[in-house]
């Protein structure tokens, strides 16, 4: 279940002239990737629920998007990687590294350590490097392993057409959060939380695909229903992962978003489509606030 949870959190659980841009429907598109809409007189701000990785090939633009997208002066993501990719590996080493740590084989349980070293073989990172990374760093690595040998490629990912598209008209783009908050999250997990990670890198490829694309086809479909009652089971039994990866943070976006309509301008807000499904959504969140977002497409 670990596994499958990080796999979501990671894969989907990441500024006018506002009236001669109001032509988007308020009747929602069927059967395409979910988009809302936030609004006050002056302020539009999108909200776009994405996949961080995906299949070569995979579409999920709709002429609706489209239009969207062209009318939003800036672009709000996540995390803005940026184009240094050494800066992001930099805080990997600052928080991911401690002196004194168990061999990474000894985390897991005895039963899993075979499946663990076939992993880490599979990976072609040496164990001993590994054993520098505490146990969320270790895994983190491993699975992103996993997503590629599953013909995932995070450089295909929503997030990263919308950012060329972006730089492209020279449109600003912001993170929500920064890289080292981001990866603070996991650094700040109880450890028996980050071995349960770890133990989870060594389940059935085969059925990590056939979940992948389940989720995939969901969010091609717009299904947040789907995908709200899989969060759920997910999430049921794990308060901290809930509290930390999903509830803190959505309340955290949902702030900002009021606090950004103070300011006119039209805005695409491009997050994992996870936080924009289920009971504690940032749409939730926006609600406790006396804010409604409309479902477009």
């Amino acid at each position: 279940m670990i596994r499958n949870l990080f796999r979501r959190i990671c894969a989907i659980a990441g500024a006018a002239a506002v009236a001669g841009c109001a032509t988007i429907p308020s009747a929602p598109q069927a059967s395409a990737p979910a988009l809302w809409k936030v609004a006050d007189q002056d302020t539009i701000i999108y909200l776009f629920g994405t996949i961080h990785m995906l299949p070569q090939g995979h579409q999920w633009r709709t002429p609706l998007l489209d239009q969207a997208i062209a009318s939003s002066e800036e672009l709000v993501i996540e995390t803005l990687i940026g184009d240094d990719p050494m800066a992001s590996a930099q805080q990997m080493a600052k928080l991911g590294t401690s002196p004194g740590l168990r061999p990474v084989i000894e985390r897991v349980p005895e039963g899993k350590r075979d499946a663990l070293r076939k992993v880490i073989a599979q990976s072609k990172i040496p164990e001993a490097s590994l054993n520098r990374l505490e146990t969320w760093a270790a895994a983190m690595v491993l699975t992103s392993v996993s997503f590629r040998q599953m013909g995932l490629d995070p450089a295909l990912g929503v997030e990263k057409g919308l950012e060329a598209e972006y730089k492209d008209n020279a449109r600003p783009i912001r993170g929500l959060e920064t890289v080292e908050e981001q990866l603070s999250l996991f650094d700040k997990l109880s450890e028996d939380s980050q071995r349960k990670f770890l133990a989870s890198v060594v389940e059935d490829p085969a059925e990590s695909r056939k979940q992948f694309q389940a989720m995939l086809d969901g969010w091609s479909r717009g299904d947040v229903n789907k995908m709200a009652r899989t969060f759920d089971a997910d999430l049921r039994e794990w308060p901290e992962l809930r509290e930390a990866l999903l509830s803190r943070r959505n309340a955290n976006w949902a702030k900002w978003i009021d606090e950004r309509l103070d300011r006119p301008g039209i805005v695409m807000v491009a997050v994992g489509a996870g936080h924009l499904a289920g009971p504690e959504s940032v749409q939730k969140m926006l609600e406790g606030r006396g804010i409604k977002a409309i479902r477009i497409q």
